[in-house]
């Protein structure tokens, strides 16, 4: 499992960031456990955020697209893909990791990535942030996506 190396974090102050939390709706549990993670870490730095659900995770990338296009300072995108019997996966998980990067460079504004790409459920259960979880990828996707959004207002010279 990952995590381990994980850096120590000093709290952030996310006060004039304008954060869009887009989540998939398939697997609700662990989606749930993402979202609530994410919305935790915002909700702690202060900053301003909204949630939007789209279907999957291959829509994650459209819909952050047009959360930038409203003006918003990051995206956290979080979805839940689980290894099949078909190459679906295969392709879910790099139109969807492609899709973000993209719309990340386009924007030049982060994206913090809380899609799991998973063999089974019970990775994902593991890394959703719920009770019992040994990891919570949507905080950590979050943290990562507001910091991202000081360092690149800060290296841009825009006040807050």
């Amino acid at each position: 499992m990952s995590g381990a190396g994980a850096p120590e974090r000093e709290a952030v102050d996310g006060a004039g960031v304008n954060v869009v939390v887009i989540a998939g709706t398939w697997h609700d549990t662990i989606t749930d456990g993402l979202i609530a993670g994410a919305q935790r870490v915002l909700d702690a730095a202060g900053a301003a955020h909204r949630l939007v659900r789209v279907p999957g995770s291959f829509e994650l990338a459209v819909a952050a697209q047009a959360a930038f296009a409203g003006g918003a300072d990051a995206v956290v995108a979080l979805g839940v893909i689980i290894r099949g019997g078909t190459p679906h996966f295969e392709y879910v998980s790099a139109a969807t990791t492609d899709g973000l990067t993209r719309v990340s460079l386009d924007a030049g504004k982060p994206v913090g990535f809380g899609v799991l790409t998973l063999d089974d459920e019970q990775q994902g259960l593991d890394r959703a942030g719920l009770p019992g979880s040994t990891e919570d990828k949507g905080a950590e996707a979050a943290d990562a996506a507001l910091r991202t959004a000081i360092v690149v207002r800060d290296l841009r010279g825009t006040a807050r």
